[in-house]
């Protein structure tokens, strides 16, 4: 569904041993409260690392607590060297202050480190969400928030937050900023939640210094991973029968099996794990020092397998094999013993957000997940850069929307969260787009970049944001928004009769309106254009390279003589060139970006995933579920109606074979019956 190829801007350091993310956040780091977004693999830990340390020596603080999600990720902040990379101080974390390092119980025990470490001297803590949420509740109740004062406190993946009242580190978080005496780094790779709750209440919002990095900047600045694949694989019947479609044991893969109580899994957990070795090969027993199952090919080749789906005591031993890195005789990483230290992990729950093994070629998730803050956590897994990796993947294996996975809305429901996915994660690596108001005459290059990592495009007929208010959403909340837009899109814009301007201008109204319910008519459609803009830019560059490559193809075929097998280089190679080219192709306008439905177009890619008896019956459901014409949809089709007509000498027909045809009949037909119905009302 997505195939994206990046350049070759290889990445460099600072004086002070900083890469491009952490010199953003270091020369922003006199911001009370900062937001930095940026992907897995980014070097977040790191750039908290330096602002921090610049906290404590400049800025008058005494403490920093890091909190993360869960004790697996702990280790990212222990104990750094800083200095040898040309910064003024290293990172120490004294191991008792690292209460992620003793493992996941015990937690009793920690919160009352987390109150001895409040009484004491120690400047670094590390903990747990849920051992701050405790002990942030124990020292408030005894000496008040004023205790948290001189505190620079850091959230990892700060998507963990919500505005709701029932987030409970979501309302001290609350109380902290509308205190406004310590200071908060916020930290996260999706700065959306998957449900209904924002992170951030807007007026809290407001006050942070965001600094946004982007995947697109980080793999531009990768040496070796440099293409990365989104897919979706559909089986039948239990999942394990269409495993041996798209595993590949020769690849670093990561398997996480189904959600409990989801309708994918059919077993006990440990059953289902030990159908997946089957497929791989015979078990033939666990290495003693690390944990691993020991599964032999058919080839002969033995696969270790890391089980982190078995939750009993040998799984701790698992975990710290995983996160101890081989090394050579010179202390550095010998990459070709820690590589071959492990070739499948499978896990149930875990391996997720702030897993690192760099290795991982093949993220292979079985079963829907309706949170895209999930997907994007579980891609992170393989976007690591590492020696040999030239290209990643991502697939999620699904079963087929037939009769047997449910009922019939089930199946349209499943599809479009398969859209979603991978329509959000095309979005999540592409540039960081920003478009203007193009005038006639305009001297400026229709794309260019502003030197900040942001790429930036004229559209005639664009309406700039006329206020603040939609220029701070058009600038910082468009990724956010981007994510709703995908998770809100119903099944109007999947219908074979669905003019794209329906998707692109009424129901992407309904989302900005929605979710923004104080905009002003022309704030409202500002937002919106941006948003049409961000969906469907990539889209349309697509079709013009895919275009002009069937072009190209058919010039060389006509022109190459019999038995020259060597194909044209047409096809642009990475995104920025695939943009630029379109672009620098034709000038583009707000009505061409209307004209253009992302979603149905991503619809017929996946629909070429199934045979045509199940397409029909996916496409059947959607006829059945469609809603009735409405009063907004006659008038968005009214401007086609009139093209149609002064293009075709005639009005639409109800009868036509063409579904887009017949529906604009149909539109017609409403805003006749409705014009009539007005001018009986007024002659009465």
């Amino acid at each position: 569904m997505v195939d994206i190829t990046f350049g070759r801007s290889k990445a460099s350091t600072n004086a002070l041993g900083q890469r491009e993310m952490q010199a953003r956040a270091y020369d922003a780091r006199a911001a009370q409260f900062l937001l930095l977004k940026a992907p897995p693999a980014a070097g977040k830990s790191r750039a908290l690392m330096f602002v921090a340390l610049d906290k404590m020596r400049h800025q008058g603080l005494a403490k920093t607590i890091v909190c993360v999600p869960e004790t697996s990720i702990g280790g990212s902040f222990r104990s750094t060297d800083l200095t040898s990379y040309g910064f003024w101080t290293d990172w120490q974390v004294d191991d008792r202050w690292n209460l992620c390092l003793t493992g996941d119980g015990a937690e009793a025990q920690k919160v009352k480190a987390f109150e001895a470490f409040m009484d004491s001297d120690a400047p670094v803590l590390v903990c747990t969400h849920a051992t701050f949420r405790f002990g942030f509740d124990k020292v408030a109740a005894e000496k008040g928030l004023e205790a948290f004062d001189n505190c620079f406190i850091a959230i990892d993946e700060f998507h963990h937050v919500s505005a709701s009242d029932n987030n409970r580190l979501g309302v001290i978080l609350r109380s902290l900023i509308n205190r406004a005496e310590c200071h908060i780094m916020a930290m996260t790779g999706s700065y959306f939640r998957g449900d209904s709750d924002p992170v951030l209440r807007t007026e809290d919002e407001d006050r942070f210094t965001k600094v946004t990095y982007s995947y697109y900047e980080q793999l531009e600045g990768y040496e070796h991973l440099k293409a990365l694949g989104i897919n979706y694989a559909f089986y039948k019947g239990n999942y394990t029968n269409g495993l041996s479609g798209v595993l590949n044991p020769d690849q670093k893969t990561i398997i996480h099996i189904p959600h409990r109580g989801s309708a994918e899994a059919f077993d006990d957990k440990f059953n289902e794990v030990g159908r997946i070795m089957d497929l791989i090969g015979t078990h033939k027993g666990r290495e003693p020092t690390t944990g691993f199952d020991l599964v032999e090919r058919p080839d002969g080749r033995v696969v270790r397998v890391a089980d982190l789906v078995d939750d009993g005591p040998g799984r701790d031993i698992v975990k710290a094999a995983l996160s101890r890195e081989i090394r050579g005789p010179d202390g550095k990483r010998d990459d070709a013993a820690d590589r071959a230290k492990v070739d499948i992990i499978i896990a149930l729950g875990m391996a997720k957000e702030g897993f690192d093994w760099v290795w991982c070629e093949h993220a292979l998730t079985i079963g829907y997940r309706s949170s895209l803050t999930e997907i994007v956590q579980i891609i992170g897994r393989a976007t690591r850069e590492a020696p040999g990796k030239p290209r990643a993947l991502f697939t999620n294996l699904v079963a087929e929307p037939g009769v047997e996975t449910g009922a019939v809305a089930d199946a349209v429901n499943d599809m479009l969260k398969a859209i979603s996915g991978s329509l959000l994660m095309e979005q999540v690596l592409a540039p960081n787009f920003k478009f203007y108001r193009r005038e006639d005459g305009d001297v400026r290059a229709t794309v260019e970049t502003d030197g900040q990592g942001n790429v930036m495009i004229g559209i005639k007929g664009l309406i700039e944001p006329p206020t603040d208010r939609a220029r701070d959403i058009c600038e910082q909340d468009m990724q956010d928004l981007l994510a709703s837009a995908y998770q809100e899109m119903d099944r109007r814009v999947l219908m074979p009769d669905t003019a794209p301007e329906v998707a692109t201008q009424m129901v992407l109204t309904d989302i900005v309106e929605s979710r923004y319910e104080n905009l002003e008519p022309e704030e409202r459609e500002s937002v919106r254009q941006h948003l049409a803009a961000h969906m469907n830019i990539l889209t349309l560059a697509r079709k013009e390279a895919e275009k002009g490559f069937a072009e190209a193809q058919e010039a060389f075929i006509g022109a190459k003589p019999d038995g020259d097998d060597d194909t044209p280089d047409a096809m642009p190679n990475t995104l920025m060139e695939m943009v630029k080219k379109f672009i620098n192709v034709r000038e583009i306008d707000m009505e061409l970006i209307d004209s253009v439905n992302t979603f149905q177009e991503r619809f017929e890619v996946a629909s070429k995933s199934l045979d045509s008896a199940l397409l029909s019956q996916v496409q059947s459901a959607m006829v059945a579920l469609r809603v009735n014409m409405s009063g907004d949809e006659a008038r968005t089709l009214w401007p086609r109606i009139k093209a149609f007509r002064a293009q075709m000498g005639r009005e639409p027909n109800v009868h036509a074979a063409d579904p887009l045809e017949k529906r604009m009949a149909e539109a017609l037909a409403w805003l006749k019956t409705e014009k009539a119905r007005r001018m009986r009302e007024s002659a009465i």
